[in-house]
């Protein structure tokens, strides 16, 4: 596989950046909005977020973490003891505008999950999405409200995103099969 970085920690940033601006712009501010971060990179990429909406509209923004792993439609392939983070929404999501902050959508199956949860939760006014990469090949006919990077992948491609809370450095990093099994072909002669 031929691994190449998209982004360093500056590039994600102007990302999240964008990502809030434009949070702020269609909502008309904050007021009634909760983020809650899917987890594993969701939850800190919602932590950010909110800090940059805090810094702009001067105000606090409530934020929540969401694990999903009970709600996968594929939890009895996952491995027998799936690693369970715990949900953690300290705050009524009835009635306000909850953002779902995700790393990379794909499939969709992570968001479609996250939905069963949070109607475990409560009754939001709305959920709207927000992920960093939206690399496409879905699988359920979810999309993201707010994208910071559209990416055109093969589906056997894999992107990957660091963050320094999880993995200890900022990167988003793609590997590509595609190009990896060309280059081991071109060198071969018949």
């Amino acid at each position: 596989m031929k691994r190449k970085t998209l982004f360093d920690a500056a590039g994600i940033q102007r990302s999240l950046g964008r990502l809030a601006l434009e949070i702020t712009e269609r909502l008309q501010g904050c007021e009634g909005v909760v983020l809650i971060g899917i987890h594993r990179r969701g939850v800190p990429l919602a932590q950010r977020i909110a800090r940059l909406l805090e810094k702009a509209e001067k105000a606090r923004v409530p934020v929540g973490s969401l694990d999903i792993n009970l709600y996968r439609d594929d939890f009895s392939t996952v491995g027998a003891a799936p690693v369970l983070r715990g949900t953690q929404v300290d705050f009524d999501i009835s009635g306000k505008t909850v953002v779902l902050v995700d790393d990379v959508l794909f499939t969709g199956r992570t968001v479609r999950a996250a939905l069963d949860a949070l109607v475990d939760l409560g009754r939001p006014a709305r959920v709207q999405l927000a992920v960093l990469v939206d690399r496409g090949h879905r699988e359920l006919p979810i999309q993201a409200d707010y994208v910071g990077l559209s990416l055109n992948t093969r589906r056997e491609d894999h992107v990957e995103l660091l963050l320094k809370e999880t993995d200890g450095e900022d990167a988003l990093i793609l590997e590509s099969a595609a190009s990896a099994a060309r280059a081991g072909s071109e060198g071969k002669r018949p």
